[in-house]
């Protein structure tokens, strides 16, 4: 009872939090949303992640409705600006030694979640590796992936919100069709590793994010 009241007053005060920037940062970015209807039901939603302020863009594409629980690192909590959202709207787990206590805590709230939001690179610096996190999640919770790219005319904003860009670029968030694993696993060699067939889904899944 106590969590769902916690997860209700959750929607509420994420409701009014999209509401309040929604029309700032739709009109800043000219931004604009296609395949909306993809957020029907429960999934999990995976992005690149190049600035801080996707997180911004994807809440207000979702709408305030659509609450997303977003997996976030654990050194944001130490940050002032950001630890009040980590600590309302989002799981905090160490990426850098990712282990069973952590998974546990993301699991749980990932069970309750409509929508769970995922960047694979985990970082805003260009060229990390992408880990397998939403594909382990999407097997664990029988959700479907829903890819998500965020496509700007002009140059991407920054990666920090303290940098704010000279000129905002026109954002159009592409909202895929929403894909299961085994879906995205067709055609694969049965015989696999774990962790090669981990890494070549989490790559299947990068390229549909891209072609979105």
């Amino acid at each position: 009872m106590r969590s769902w009241l916690a997860d209700r007053v959750r929607d509420l005060a994420y409701g009014f939090l999209v509401l309040l920037v929604g029309p700032i940062v739709a009109v800043l970015f000219r931004l604009s949303v296609r395949g909306r209807e993809a957020l029907s039901g429960r999934g999990i939603l995976v992005a690149p992640h190049r600035s801080y302020w996707d997180i911004l863009l994807l809440c207000v594409a979702c709408g305030p409705f659509r609450r997303i629980t977003f997996l976030a690192r654990e050194g944001l909590l130490h940050n002032p600006l950001f630890a009040p959202f980590v600590w309302g709207f989002a799981v905090a787990i160490d990426r850098e030694s990712f282990g069973v206590e952590d998974y546990r805590r993301a699991l749980a709230a990932a069970s309750r979640a409509r929508l769970l939001g995922i960047f694979p690179e985990g970082t805003t610096r260009p060229g990390a590796e992408p880990k397998a996190g939403a594909i382990r999640f999407a097997e664990r919770l029988g959700r479907p992936l829903i890819p998500v790219n965020l496509v700007a005319r002009g140059p991407y904003p920054p990666a920090r919100f303290l940098r704010v860009p000279v000129r905002f670029p026109r954002i159009e968030v592409r909202i895929g069709a929403p894909v299961t694993v085994a879906e995205l696993g067709r055609g694969l060699p049965p015989d696999l590793s774990r962790s090669e067939r981990y890494r070549l889904l989490t790559e299947r899944l990068m390229e549909l994010i891209r072609a979105t």
